[in-house]
């Protein structure tokens, strides 16, 4: 089981029962003095508890199985919540513990150089230090984090990605970082080692994943002190109503002063319990969430930043653009019939393996029907595609048929004393001038024409950018492409805005260029010359098949190497902070039904006519006060799925998300309490409890 397979339910029977038992350990006083409302609901339930002591001797303040039933429920309210936070961090242990299973201790072949491959010291991984060379050869296991530095091996990433499908790793470029526990397959590598023993990747992302190392962020912070203030208000203004209500009650002449234990059931159904309860769970599942989309987030606060990005860099090759350029026309040599060119083209093409040449293959058959087809015998030489040579071709039947770049078949035509066309060299530059790439077509030294190319834009990629600008993103596109290839592409696709032939330091002096205007940047990246701009970035989503350096700069790695996750990583974190505003709309909005439902009961006997606010319609005095406690602490419990799940995003600026949590969980939070207190009140009537 990796990472991408956990997908646990959050009530199935793994992580219930594990959770109930951890709901009772957290009942520590130093777990509940972490969360201030919490806290207070602790205090409340341990002094409820002491005064059903009292009764039980004979001089309580109220019958003992009221304030029995009052300290149960307040209890449970404690326990809903911790409930709530192990449910959370359950799945981070057993998505940790599935990483523990890929984590395992083996065989090293330390060498001292690259060269000296065959003089190999056989030792254990966890005596490797940062810097060793090791040699790792088919059906080996690579055994620690690391950089290919020589050599290239297919390498299966399953134990770390989950995804079955190979990758190659090579020395050099952006794809030469390994990971410890992944196998290599086929050929050989040599790595160096890039962390000490529990220094390693599977070991950082094993922390990360367990709820118990997650840090608050400064948004979780500065909520946490605005409920521990209204805690503080409504504290202060149930403290005030006990003089007050032995004031009235002795003015009145009838009627009897507020009990301790109502004014507890008071302020606990008072104080925002129900976001209190579940604060921590929210934070928690939206790391859980990245986890559930294969990215790693090294903090709470890049999931919480993410929420708030304002502006979106994104690479064009492979992230805006399929990640090889296609051919999408052919452009016949005058007198050349266009048929004989994708013909030609075709033939041209089947021995030249690369994207781009399978590519000319597809669209010959696709535009004019011309099949693929099995060309052998004694007489056929193939010429395979080279980087050195940038041409494939094919000799049969006396014909030499050979395409490639346009300079590249000037030279070969002018060995036969020819040259290429005017109007064939016009075409070809053209091509390059709107930002694409031409190959030139060739038979027996004559041009026969131009195979075009260019970069695909993705498929429902532009609408990907309308929703982010909905949502008020802007979206710039990084390429290194010159100004006119990046402006088409751009179009295209419906960035923002580009920045074309990009460096290293051009893209860190606009990431810090935004930043200086107050907004937050997000970016991906996978090499080393990206890591300057990752360290800069608010949000940085480094490729797992990056290097190491990329990933140590970078707050978030994606293990599945997908650009395109970094809209998908935008979009969990606004899920998460619309889920805590969602929910803490609704807490707040939950006390207006619970303040008709106690307050009217609570100085019933003193002031009459308060009676007229029990719209509701409650039996008794015990019964509204009770079932006001049972609501505040079931809620909590109804609310977990949500608190776990989060809420469904959508692409809407800030003002109309402002508006639809107002109108769904603020009017909400006022109806479900209403119809939830009086169906528990009948429910304690009809059972003969109140």
């Amino acid at each position: 089981m990796t990472t991408s397979t956990i997908r646990t339910s959050a009530l199935s029977r793994e992580l219930l029962v594990p959770a109930i038992g951890d709901a009772f350990r957290k009942l520590s006083p130093r777990q509940q003095f972490r969360n201030p409302v919490m806290f207070v609901v602790f205090v409340c339930s341990i002094f409820t508890t002491g005064l059903w002591v009292q009764a039980l001797g004979g001089n309580g303040e109220a019958p003992a199985t009221f304030i029995l039933a009052i300290s149960l429920w307040l209890w449970f309210t404690l326990l809903f919540a911790n409930f709530a936070e192990a449910i959370a961090e359950g799945r981070g242990k057993a998505q940790a513990q599935a990483l523990r299973g890929a984590r395992r201790d083996v065989v090293a072949h330390k060498i001292a150089a690259p060269e000296r491959r065959d003089t190999a010291t056989v030792l254990s991984a966890s005596d490797l230090r940062k810097n060793d060379l090791v040699i790792v050869k088919a059906g080996e296991v690579i055994p620690g984090d690391g950089d290919v530095i020589n050599g290239a091996a297919s390498v299966d990433e399953s134990a770390v990605t989950g995804e079955s499908a190979p990758v190659i790793r090579e020395a050099g470029g952006d794809r030469s970082a390994v990971t410890g526990g992944t196998r290599v397959l086929s050929d050989w590598i040599v790595v160096r080692i890039a962390s000490n023993p529990g220094e390693s990747f599977l070991d950082r992302m094993i922390a990360m994943v367990e709820g118990a190392s997650r840090r608050k962020t400064p948004n979780e912070i500065a909520l946490t002190i605005l409920l521990a203030k209204f805690t503080l208000i409504f504290l202060l203004a149930c403290a005030t109503l006990l003089p007050y209500s032995l004031y009235s009650a002795q003015a009145a002449g009838h009627g009897a002063p507020l009990t301790i234990t109502v004014l507890v059931a008071l302020l606990v159904c008072l104080i925002p319990t129900t976001i209190g309860g579940l604060l921590s769970a929210i934070g928690i599942a939206g790391m859980d969430r990245m986890i559930q989309a294969n990215v790693i987030a090294m903090s709470g606060r890049a999931v919480e930043a993410a929420g708030d990005v304002d502006v979106l860099l994104l690479d064009k090759t492979g992230t805006i653009t399929l990640g090889n350029r296609q051919a999408v026309a052919f452009h016949p040599a005058p007198g050349i019939d266009l048929k004989a060119l994708a013909d030609a083209a075709q033939l041209a093409s089947l021995a030249d393996e690369t994207p781009e040449g399978r590519s000319i293959v597809v669209l010959a058959k696709k535009d004019f029907g011309i099949r693929e087809r099995e060309v052998g015998g004694s007489g056929v030489h193939f010429v395979p595609f080279s980087a050195n040579t940038r041409m494939s071709g094919v000799d049969l039947d006396g014909r030499s048929i050979r395409k490639g770049a346009l300079d590249a078949i000037e030279k070969y035509v002018a060995t036969s004393n020819a040259t290429i066309p005017a109007e064939v060299r016009r075409v070809a530059e053209d091509i390059a001038r709107k930002g694409g790439t031409p190959l030139v077509v060739s038979e027996n030294a004559s041009a026969l024409g131009v195979i075009e190319l260019k970069d695909i834009v993705k498929g429902g990629i532009r609408e990907r950018f309308a929703e982010l600008r909905a949502m008020g993103i802007r979206t710039i596109m990084i390429t290194g492409d010159n100004p006119l290839t990046a402006a088409s592409i751009a179009a295209e696709a419906g960035v923002d805005d580009y920045l074309a032939e990009a460096t290293p330091e051009a893209k860190l002096k606009l990431i810090r260029d935004i930043q200086s205007e107050g907004r937050l940047v997000a970016m991906c990246g996978d090499g080393t010359n990206d890591a300057p701009a990752l360290a800069q970035a608010d949000v940085a989503v480094a490729m797992n098949s990056g290097t190491q350096a990329a990933k140590e700069a970078g707050n978030m790695v994606d293990l599945d190497s997908n650009p395109t996750k970094l809209i998908e990583v935008v979009e969990i974190g606004k899920q998460m902070l619309i889920t805590r505003g969602s929910l803490t709309t609704f807490s707040i909005a939950n006390d207006v039904a619970k303040y008709f439902a106690i307050i009217p009961a609570a100085f019933k006997t003193t002031y009459p006519a308060l009676d007229k606010l029990n719209i509701m319609g409650l039996a008794t005095s015990q019964s509204a006060i009770l079932s006001a406690v049972i609501f505040n602490a079931l809620i909590i419990i109804f609310l977990i799925p949500l608190a776990l799940k989060g809420v469904r995003y959508r692409a809407l600026g800030a003002g109309a998300l402002l508006r639809r949590n107002l109108l769904v969980y603020g009017i909400g939070g006022i109806i479900v309490p209403f119809v939830g207190i009086k169906i528990i009140d009948l429910l304690l009537v009809a059972l003969r409890l109140a």
